[in-house]
């Protein structure tokens, strides 16, 4: 394993980490004692960092993280988010007294005294362009209960705002092959600022995986279901908002990265890993199997320089106009 600076802070992150919303909820059945087995894996493997929030099961994923983690504190990095168990939308979200319950709460179930990195989960951008969560952030610095903080944004105009703030430490960003859009202006400001990047959705929702045809049928407590088309929340979480049908048929045209790299899956974390700015790519895991396919990405061959120009032409000409929602 291979272990990135993480923007200013003073954390060094192993460069495939993993995020919890699956294990934590709406992503189809879970069970825990594969989910903990599964933590165990990444932890042997050299994974000091995992991604995790409020409202991923209602908390549950950070329970589980806690029992997984007991003992490491010191050694395993947690970074938490807060605001969709409230309405992101009101201000008293954001509040210092609101802010501070999110922060307690999430520490109570991670059973930790401080959190490595708290981050706003994906708030409107006029709550990120007001700034007063900002101050509210340095206060909780100051009483030592989070050690770092950042924003998960959904469009890069959101995260060039957000680095307007000094303190602003990390960004977590959708990025993946079917959302390239970060690397032209947004990934060169992170590196100028020294603000780390985690790169969600890196999958697209399971689409590069290549495992997908068109009447596939997934659970309903599934994002994938019910946030199909954003029915639930940005559409870009899901499928990085293209069309599911439109994804599968994208995502059989990229089948080529698969080749000398053992499939598209390691081949798709790869090629995110090929970028300076990135600190850790987060993918999600449901089972032991699919951690120990992840992990595998960071040994598999670079990418030439005619593969990379081949993809970057690629999103261009058939994936850009196809994406929903803002990015």
């Amino acid at each position: 394993m291979q272990y990135r600076q993480f923007g200013k802070t003073d954390m060094k992150i192993s460069e495939l980490s993993f995020g919890t919303w699956a294990i934590g909820g709406a992503w189809g059945q879970t069970n825990d004692k594969e989910s903990l087995n599964a933590l165990a894996r990444a932890m042997d493997e050299g994974v000091n960092f995992f991604d995790t929030a409020d409202v991923y099961g209602d908390g549950h994923s950070e329970e589980l993280l806690a029992k997984a983690t007991k003992g490491k504190e010191s050694e395993i990095y947690i970074a938490s988010k807060f605001c969709r168990a409230g309405d992101i939308n009101d201000p008293e979200t954001y509040s210092e007294k609101s802010v501070t319950n999110y922060v307690e709460n999430s520490l109570k179930r991670l059973e930790r005294e401080q959190l490595d990195l708290i981050q706003i989960h994906c708030p409107p951008i006029e709550i990120i362009r007001d700034g007063a969560v900002f101050e509210v952030l340095d206060k909780l610095k100051q009483q030592g209960k989070i050690r770092h903080y950042g924003v998960s944004v959904e469009t890069v105009e959101e995260g060039l705002l957000s680095m307007e703030n000094p303190n602003v430490a990390a960004l977590q960003v959708i990025f993946n092959m079917f959302r390239q859009k970060p690397i032209t202006e947004l990934f060169p400001t992170a590196i100028e600022k020294n603000v780390g990047i985690l790169a969600r959705v890196p999958l697209a929702s399971g689409l590069l995986t290549g495992k997908f045809s068109t009447n596939h049928t997934f659970e309903k407590d599934d994002h994938r279901k019910f946030n199909r088309d954003g029915q639930a929340f940005n559409v870009g979480e899901t499928f990085a908002g293209l069309p599911f049908e439109k994804g599968v048929e994208l995502s059989k045209e990229l089948e080529w990265i698969a080749e000398g790299r053992g499939n598209m899956t390691r081949a798709a974390l790869k090629w995110i890993l090929n970028h300076d700015a990135i600190s850790a790519v987060i993918p999600g895991f449901k089972n032991v199997k699919q951690v120990e396919d992840n992990l595998a990405a960071v040994k598999v061959p670079e990418y030439s320089e005619e593969e990379l120009a081949r993809l970057r032409d690629f999103y261009q000409e058939k994936v850009h106009d196809n994406i929903r929602g803002p990015y």
